[in-house]
């Protein structure tokens, strides 16, 4: 039987909680991270209701999008919902645990379930993140250099977009006198030795620098290895905020409408002026995406959808694409359906529930 950490820690290599934004809260929020867990309830928000059910179907933990306890709790007397929820969880002996903008930031996240519902292809994150990318550059002996990049690779460096096992290396002469106090792998103790060395360089999202440094050492034959790092200012374009992609067809604005509320089961549907064009390209970003507004727009997106527009805000759609508003809700709800297909193939002997407790607080009439 696997535990709470087992699960969350797979689900926390899927989407590292370094890349949550500062304002979130993901990571395990209630319960022992050793509790055995045989049931998992998979929802969207955590309510008290939601922890009803996920005692009704005998589940030790609940794995949510959205995070109970977004900021400090200094008391916990149930004075609000959320104080509430988490008493209720205590109680119960569930535990809580939730995996916000991190998962809205990896490209296989959030984004990438709305595309795959409408049908998107061609997938590029809207809003790629800055300083996401290191370089290593680490000396080797010759004879070592094929071990230790493949220990790189293995450890996830050297992928540059679609491409895999992406290194530079450069011939050159490493000299060094080992100490009275040191095991040289190559050379003697108080001699000055020189060794033909490659300079191998690799590229490696930043939330991988432990593993990247541990596959190193490990690979590398020396008692101390010469390394050095850099940090990147590159783009990187599998993190980052929003998604657009292309429809297999064109198709004229009111059958894409039609064809938006049947993929993601809406009800309605709050937006900008149509503008009489074929759309094609569309961007989406689930939860509350005004800020990509301007990204749509220079991505020559034909429609960009999200959630939470204000008032003001539809104003910057200034007639070159189409904003559609569907719901905070409504467009991060088949995020349930991400989480129990990653969570299906990693561990089979544990039973998934997708929650059936209607958490959206938005109704319609």
């Amino acid at each position: 039987m696997n535990t709470v950490a087992e699960i969350t820690n797979y689900l926390n290599k899927i989407a590292p909680p370094s890349l949550q934004e500062s304002y979130d809260n993901a990571g395990l929020l209630v319960g022992d991270p050793s509790k055995k867990v045989s049931n998992v309830l998979i929802t969207l928000d955590v309510t008290e209701e939601v922890i009803d059910e996920a005692k009704a179907k005998n589940c030790e933990l609940i794995v949510a999008h959205h995070p109970i306890i977004f900021k400090g709790l200094k008391r916990l007397t149930g004075s609000n919902y959320v104080e509430r929820t988490v008493i209720k969880a205590i109680k119960e002996d569930i535990a809580l645990y939730a995996c916000h903008t991190n998962l809205d930031n990896v490209k296989h996240g959030v984004n990438a379930k709305i595309a795959e519902k409408l049908g998107l292809s061609s997938l590029q994150i809207l809003s790629p993140k800055k300083q996401q990318l290191a370089k290593l550059s680490v000396f080797v002996p010759n004879s070592d250099a094929e071990k230790v990049k493949e220990a790189l690779f293995e450890a996830g460096a050297g992928q540059i977009g679609e491409y895999k096992d992406c290194a530079f290396e450069s011939a050159g002469t490493g000299s060094f006198r080992p100490s009275e106090n040191a095991n040289p792998t190559i050379g003697s103790k108080g001699e000055l030795e020189k060794v033909n060395e490659t300079k191998v360089e690799v590229i490696f999202p930043v939330h991988l620098k432990s593993a990247i440094l541990n596959a190193m050492r490990k690979a590398h034959p020396y008692e101390e290895v010469a390394y050095y790092l850099h940090q990147l200012e590159n783009d990187y374009s599998e993190i980052g905020a929003g998604m657009f992609g292309m429809l297999e067809k064109p198709m004229d604005e009111v059958a894409f409408m039609d064809y938006l509320k049947e993929k993601m089961n809406l009800q309605t549907i709050k937006h900008t002026p149509l503008l009489g064009k074929k759309v094609q390209r569309v961007a989406v970003c689930g939860g509350s995406g005004a800020f990509l507004i301007k990204n749509a727009i220079a991505a020559k997106a034909d429609f960009y959808i999200s959630a939470d527009i204000k008032y003001h805000e539809y104003f910057d759609a200034d007639k070159q694409l189409v904003i559609a508003d569907i719901g905070h809700y409504e467009s991060e709800i088949f995020t349930n359906e991400l989480f129990y297909a990653l969570l299906k193939e990693k561990f089979a002997n544990i039973a998934l529930h997708l929650g059936q407790t209607v958490t959206n607080p938005i109704k319609y009439y």
